[in-house]
């Protein structure tokens, strides 16, 4: 039987899961109604759905993820840097639903007194809490990869510093909408990948230089379109790793789905050893704030 849902609401997913008073998953249901889908139909219906998909009327909902953001259903506000989960989860706020608990967690902040560049997260805190309890561990360097890869930097179970690279939407434009899109291909030769990762770190100005390079190859001795998208993805990804990671330092790695796999073989090729959090660090993360709450 169910006790909560336990909501992950993306960009552009809604991912909802049953879960029992031990905060275990007991049943998942995926939809297209992620912020950009649900804003015009509204948020309230679209969680309705999910909850019915569930056999789920009645219970209470902890959410996470740009469904609390500004262009979201309510704003949460964020809770800055040293952050601990317990503070996330007293910054939630609750969503206009009438019945039962619906309860929105808070993101984190960092930079906003100017100290250090300012850098936000939705979502992202939640996964890290479920992966330290996972792990058993209060401190360490997490990676959660995505289209906003990030950093984040856990001591004594708070989060106390983060920073986001733009490494996926960089590689989309660059693929998608430059002169370089005519010859790209899929990212899934991962020989040119792993060559990419291992390319030695350059400044910004060499990097655009390098990557007309790759037109001019093309034109000049011609180039297979997977691999010049292979080798692009994996400069962009090895050096946010150079960027982002001290030697010696070995991140635990949050996420799932194809994304994880590349940063998995981004770090096999540097040959850095990682930590492999579970896959379903959100949904524990939600049940850590379920059971903060006092619903488990």
């Amino acid at each position: 039987m169910g006790a909560f849902v336990g909501v992950d609401w993306g960009t552009t997913r809604l991912r909802a899961h049953l879960m029992d008073k031990e905060g275990a998953v007991v049943g998942t249901v995926e939809t297209d109604d992620g912020l950009m889908a649900a804003r015009p139909d509204g948020f309230a219906g679209a969680l309705e759905r999910a909850r019915e998909k569930l056999d789920a009327p009645g219970l209470p909902v902890a959410m996470s993820g740009m469904v609390g953001s500004r262009q979201g259903w309510v704003e949460a506000p964020y809770a800055d840097c040293p952050a601990s989960f317990a503070a996330i989860a007293d910054h939630a706020v609750a969503a206009p639903v009438n019945g039962a608990d619906v309860l929105i967690l808070a993101g984190v902040a960092q930079g906003r007194d100017g100290s250090v560049p300012a850098d936000v997260m939705r979502g992202e805190e939640t996964e890290i809490a479920g992966a330290m309890a996972a792990l058993g561990v209060a401190e360490g360097v997490f990676v959660l990869p995505g289209t906003h890869t990030k950093w984040a930097r856990v001591e004594d179970g708070r989060i106390t510093g983060f920073r986001t690279f733009m490494t996926g939407d960089v590689f989309a434009a660059l693929k998608g909408h430059t002169v370089l899109s005519a010859m790209m291909g899929e990212p899934t030769d991962w020989t040119a990948f792993g060559a990419g990762v291992r390319a030695d770190p350059i400044d910004l100005g060499d990097a655009m230089a390098e990557f007309f390079s790759l037109r001019a190859e093309a034109l000049l001795v011609g180039s297979n379109p997977d691999a010049a998208a292979s080798r692009l993805s994996g400069r962009l990804i090895g050096a946010e790793i150079s960027a982002a990671l001290g030697a010696g330092e070995q991140p635990i790695l949050v996420g799932s789905g194809a994304i994880r796999g590349a940063y998995e073989r981004a770090f096999a090729a540097l040959d850095r050893d990682i930590v492999p959090a579970p896959q379903d660090c959100a949904a524990r993360g939600l049940a850590l704030a379920a059971r903060y709450w006092g619903w488990i």
